[in-house]
């Protein structure tokens, strides 16, 4: 009996050994998931492996974090249409996330319209002051900051950097997508440049990948050339886009440097991806604390101008030496 007392007594120590495991290590683990942060991505883009997010996993990485163990990624795509926007917003802040990097000033207006409290990093976009999200560039104020691009300056830079390519043109085509919220001051800033160069700007809105996939090549089929503007939905579909200038035989110049890499004719623009990679240190700063009104907003200060030299073969044209010259990337 003695010994069969000692083995209850050892049994019962047994499992008030296990019984304290369970609740001390019970919390424990629960803690440890608690330290996942959550980043909602909200963008107009298609899928999720573009070069703009290969580049913020980069940059995340870079930082220490490790996706599905420290860090979570939780997209909400709209697929080239605007519209959703709001709704997927809404969907970040209900699971909810910690921080949301917005791709484009359409989203991060969303995405502020859905949550005063989380805060809001422009991946890259627009002028975030002039489209009244930011209080100034230093003190944003607000849950509202990132990475802007001055979309107007570089819109007109490309029209002049046509001219210089093609002196003679007279009339080019502006292709831009009327929903993004910038579109309209980046218009008129492109108005004004084609009167100074003499050139007559002729408008075509693209609002929904549908349209674009629809566009025939005889709307460009009376212009000197065409200038596209920055747009998601463009640049999801550029091989469309570079598709209906090569079949209108017009030379094209686009805000990014994947669309010349693609075959399009000339890129003039800042680095998106840069700025996605940039923007995952600002993630790393919100997580550790830093109020984001307080954190100052980063302009883009160096743009790509990239060349096709291959395309401008295969439409034929002729380039001056001085444009050549003046270009930063030539690909043969």
């Amino acid at each position: 009996m003695k010994i069969d007392t000692v083995r209850l007594h050892v049994l019962i120590a047994a499992l008030w050994g296990v019984a304290w495991l369970v609740t001390t290590d019970l919390p424990a683990a629960a803690q440890q998931r608690a330290k996942i942060a959550h980043i909602g991505i909200l963008s107009p883009e298609e899928n999720d492996i573009t070069p703009a997010f290969i580049a913020l996993r980069k940059g995340l990485q870079d930082l220490g974090y490790t996706e599905g163990k420290s860090i979570a990624l939780d997209f909400r795509l709209a697929k080239g249409h605007n519209e959703r926007l709001a709704n997927l917003a809404t969907e970040l802040v209900q699971i909810p996330v910690d921080v949301i990097i917005a791709g484009g000033t359409t989203a991060v207006r969303a995405a502020e319209g859905a949550t005063h409290s989380i805060p809001i990093i422009q991946g890259a976009g627009g002028d975030l002051v002039a489209a009244g999200l930011a209080a100034s560039i230093a003190h944003p104020g607000g849950n509202v900051t990132g990475f802007s691009i001055r979309t107007d300056g570089p819109g007109a830079k490309r029209l002049e950097l046509l001219k210089r390519a093609f002196p003679n043109i007279a009339r080019v085509t502006v292709m831009f997508d009327p929903t993004s919220v910038v579109t309209e001051r980046q218009l008129r800033v492109m108005e004004a440049a084609a009167a100074a160069l003499g050139i007559e700007l002729v408008k075509l809105p693209v609002s929904t990948p549908e349209a674009l996939q629809s566009l025939d090549p005889r709307a460009l089929a009376e212009s000197d050339g065409l200038v596209v503007l920055p747009a998601a939905m463009f640049w999801n579909r550029r091989a469309s886009v570079i598709a209906l200038a090569a079949a209108a035989r017009v030379p094209a110049i686009y805000p990014e440097r994947e669309y010349a890499e693609d075959g399009g004719f000339a890129s003039y623009g800042a680095n998106i991806p840069e700025a996605f990679r940039r923007a995952a240190g600002y993630v790393d700063r919100i997580l550790h604390g830093a109020n984001p009104g307080e954190l100052p907003i980063e302009e883009a200060s160096k743009f790509d101008f990239v060349v096709n030299l291959r395309t401008a073969r295969a439409l034929g044209l002729s380039l001056p030496t001085d444009f050549v010259v003046a270009v930063g990337e030539v690909i043969e």
